[in-house]
C-alpha cells in the first residue's frame, strides 16, 4: 500500500484539515482591500452570497484560487493534476439579535457533494477573508461524516438558510454532540471532503465574516448526468498538472498559467 502523506492520512480519518497558513500579512491585506472595494461597489446584500465564480474576471480571485499554499495540500489529496470547479465568497454581517424581526443568516447542516453532482472526491477550501470564530460564525463541521456517503437532504423550514437551494440535513442525522467549530484567522484556510456534514451558526458578533470558497477536483473526475437536476460547469480551470480526461472545459483566461507543484 502506498504511504499517504500526513495531510492525506487526517483528511481521509477527519474529513478535513483546519487552520493551514495560506497567505502572508500583505497578501491578506491585499485580499480585504480588493474584497472592501467591490463590497463598496455591489452593496453588501450582493456580497452575501452573490459573488459565485469571479474568478475568471478578477485576478486576484484567481490568485487566491490558486495560491501555492492552498494547492500543495489540495494535490497531497486529490494528485497533481487538479481543476477549480467553482469558487464563491460568502459573506455573513452583524445580526442584531434584539431584533427579533431581522432575519439572521445560517449555513444550514448539509454536504457539498448534494449540489455538485461531480463522479470523484471534491476537496472544499474555506480562505478566510476576515477573522473566523464562534462569536461571528465560523463553519462547523462533524468530523468523520464524509464515510457515511450521501444523506438525505430536505427543503429547510428555517429563514435566513444562505444555501442557494435552502437544502437542509434533517436534525435527526446530525449528531450535533460531536460538533466542532473550525475557527480560522483571516489569511488561514481549511479542507473539507465533498462528503462531509457541516455548517454554521449566524453572526452574532459586531465584525463581518467573510470567507472565500473553492470547490477542487482531481482531472479524473467528471460530471454525474441527472436529467432531474441537469447541471453546467461554465467557470472550470486547469490549475496545474495536466488533463488527459478532458471531462471539463478549461476556460482559463488568456492571463492565468497553470502552476507547477
Amino acid at each position: 500500500m502506498p504511504v499517504l502523506s500526513k495531510i492525506e492520512s487526517e483528511f481521509q480519518e477527519k474529513g478535513f484539515i483546519p487552520c493551514i497558513d495560506v497567505l502572508t500579512s500583505e497578501e491578506v491585506r491585499n485580499l480585504r482591500t480588493n474584497f472592501n472595494d467591490l463590497e463598496e461597489k455591489i452593496g453588501k446584500d450582493n456580497a452575501t452570497y452573490s459573488l459565485h465564480n469571479i474568478h475568471l474576471e478578477n485576478k486576484w480571485v484567481l490568485d487566491t484560487a490558486s495560491h501555492p499554499n492552498v494547492l500543495k495540500p489540495v494535490t497531497d489529496i486529490l494528485g497533481p493534476n487538479v481543476i477549480l470547479l467553482d469558487s464563491r465568497f460568502i459573506c455573513k454581517y452583524p445580526c442584531h439579535v434584539e431584533n427579533t424581526e431581522e432575519v439572521q443568516h445560517f449555513v444550514a447542516w448539509h454536504q457539498d457533494v448534494r449540489y455538485w453532482g461531480i463522479d470523484g472526491d471534491v476537496v472544499t477550501a474555506w480562505i478566510a477573508v476576515d477573522d473566523a470564530d464562534v462569536e461571528n460564525g465560523c463553519m462547523i463541521v462533524i468530523p468523520g461524516t464524509h464515510k457515511q456517503g450521501l444523506v438525505e437532504h430536505i427543503t429547510s423550514i428555517e429563514d435566513g438558510n444562505l444555501l442557494s437551494s435552502n437544502q437542509s440535513i434533517p436534525r435527526h442525522l446530525v449528531d450535533v454532540t460531536k460538533s466542532t467549530p473550525c475557527p480560522l484567522s483571516a489569511g488561514q484556510a481549511s479542507l473539507h471532503h465533498g462528503f462531509l456534514i457541516h455548517g454554521s451558526e449566524p453572526n452574532r458578533s459586531p465584525r463581518r465574516r467573510c470567507g472565500y470558497v473553492v470547490r477542487y477536483v482531481s482531472t479524473s473526475a467528471k460530471p454525474i448526468e441527472d436529467p432531474d437536476r441537469p447541471r453546467s460547469f461554465p467557470s472550470t480551470v486547469l490549475l496545474c498538472g495536466t488533463d488527459t480526461f478532458h471531462n471539463f472545459k478549461d476556460n482559463r483566461p488568456d492571463w492565468y498559467k497553470p502552476n507547477e507543484m
